[in-house]
């Protein structure tokens, strides 16, 4: 059995990659447009990232996860 040290430092890492997670999921939010969906890749106009709102709902489900 894990003793209380070791189940502190599971705990300890399983928040850490969370945070990292999460921190990657928020600036890749904030990134600028290229021209292409960044959920299926399709062409989009100006600085918009996605083609339409369930694909930028897509996508945010997936960077939560």
């Amino acid at each position: 059995m894990a003793d209380e040290c070791d189940q502190a430092g599971d705990l300890i890492e399983f928040f850490e990659k969370v945070a990292i997670a999460e921190a990657h999921a928020r600036a890749s939010y904030y990134q600028p447009g290229i021209g292409i969906c960044i959920n299926c890749g399709v062409d989009v106009e100006g600085d918009r990232r996605w083609c339409s709102v369930e694909c930028r709902d897509d996508w945010e489900a997936h960077a939560r996860h």
